[in-house]
């Protein structure tokens, strides 16, 4: 596929393109048409990908009390920890293919596997987490199409669909930034809703599936019109050992890095387990299909008002206090037992969840003071988050046993919540520290 063609950039002194860190300041649009319309594309890749990601409460439940009956909480939860660690691992390879300007190749070739994948999903059968009978070199459809498939299209898509924007923005960058991001937490409440009433209802699995898969379809397709970069590959882009370099003498990333981690460890036992936490209760049944969806409602908020907060308080007092509330909800989550408790813990999870997940991509810009290796150093830092995305929900379920005990998982992935939480309080001193001595 060739590179599709960008607007030209040029100065007094030569008719050669230039890259956006050599870019004066007045010169980013900061809105218009293109600008907004490539915003939007990455907020539709967002509600597609790391959306559907974040539903994966739905298919724990659905998994271990009706489709893979024969398999322990924590094994049905390493479909959902392995698409997560995808999501994020991939970062290391789009975060250098953005940086190279294969923005286009990259959205159009990461939708298609998420279609694929989700399609794929469709064709498999209860109690069957691993179909070899179907074809000997298949590790199973459950766990290759939605665990790997679908988490690998995820992540290849995150980084440009992010990045992309700051071509476009920079007064605003940070505010776009968590509009687009704030995608995937719409996606948190629509598809949950949808498949919760479509794999419970007449339509069934298959059938439910591929009604999803469709909308994913339709959405990833306008998402692939509406992105286009605006600049061409950066010269000063550097190679990624270089820039691994730079980050591990970067005290302020490097604590950044951490904090993101080990929060993240912690950050999706709520969103995997609520659900079925809710139904183990004894709650009713339709009140427990809608426990995610209230979380992931406020979640979405808490995505839209980052944006106004960060503006006021900047983007790491934001991320530290949202890490601080949601490691007092995590221990909270000991006391869940009834319905109010669920719609409460739900509520104030699901905002300061929002809060973080919008965040992820502007405090990385923050600690990249070059633009010209942001992708890289994104990815960098999702992949060691891909670590906490991965070992997490499985912990949570060994945890939990089949006797299915709550409050190990709360206070396992409290203590993690506040370990990370730390970690961006020292980031913030170093920050601190580092403007001071600029001053």
């Amino acid at each position: 596929m060739d590179h599709v063609d960008l607007p030209v950039i040029t100065t007094g002194d030569s008719d050669k393109p230039i890259s956006s860190e050599e870019c004066p300041s007045d010169y980013f649009p900061d809105g218009g048409f293109r600008a907004w319309a490539t915003a939007f594309g990455g907020f539709l890749v967002q509600f597609c990908t790391y959306g559907y990601t974040i539903s994966f409460g739905v298919y724990q439940d659905f998994y271990g009390r009706i489709y893979i009956t024969n398999q322990s909480p924590s094994t049905i939860a390493w479909i959902g920890s392995v698409n997560a660690f995808l999501f994020e691992i991939c970062g290391l390879i789009s975060g250098q293919l953005y940086d190279r300007g294969y923005v286009r190749q990259l959205v159009i070739g990461a939708s298609l596997l998420q279609v694929i994948s989700l399609f794929m999903l469709s064709l498999a059968k209860p109690d069957q987490y691993y179909q070899e009978s179907t074809c000997r070199s298949s590790y199973g459809l459950v766990f290759l199409s939605q665990g790997i498939g679908s988490g690998c299209a995820a992540g290849l898509l995150y980084i440009p669909s992010m990045a992309v924007v700051s071509q476009y923005f920079r007064k605003r960058r940070e505010l776009v930034m968590t509009f687009v991001a704030s995608g995937a937490c719409l996606g948190a409440v629509v598809h949950p809703i949808m498949l919760n009433n479509t794999l419970n209802g007449p339509i069934g699995f298959a059938n439910g599936v591929r009604a999803s898969a469709a909308l994913i379809s339709g959405l990833l397709l306008i998402a692939c019109f509406l992105i286009k970069p605006r600049f061409p590959p950066s010269k000063a882009s550097t190679t990624f050992l270089a820039t691994a370099k730079k980050c591990a003498h970067d005290p302020a990333y490097i604590w950044g890095t951490a904090g993101l981690t080990i929060f993240a460890v912690g950050f999706y036992y709520p969103l995997f387990y609520l659900q079925l936490d809710s139904a183990m209760q004894g709650l009713s049944k339709t009140f427990s299909f809608y426990s995610l969806v209230i979380m992931n409602t406020s979640s979405f908020v808490g995505q839209l008002t980052s944006g106004l907060l960060v503006e006021y308080f900047g983007v790491p007092g934001v991320l530290t206090v949202s890490t601080f509330a949601g490691t007092i909800l995590l221990f909270s989550l000991i006391g869940l037992r009834t319905l109010a408790s669920v719609v409460v813990i739900g509520i104030l999870y699901g905002y300061s969840a929002g809060i973080f997940q919008a965040l992820w991509a502007p405090v990385l810009a923050v600690l990249s003071p070059d633009p010209s290796d942001l992708g890289a150093r994104m990815g960098i830092s999702y992949a060691f988050m891909a670590l906490g995305g991965l070992i997490g929900p499985p912990i949570s379920g060994a945890l939990l046993t089949g006797d299915y005990i709550w409050w190990r998982g709360a206070v396992f992935n409290g203590i993690l919540g506040a370990i990370g939480c730390s970690c961006f309080i020292a980031m913030q001193i170093v920050l601190r520290r580092r403007d001071h001595v600029s001053q």
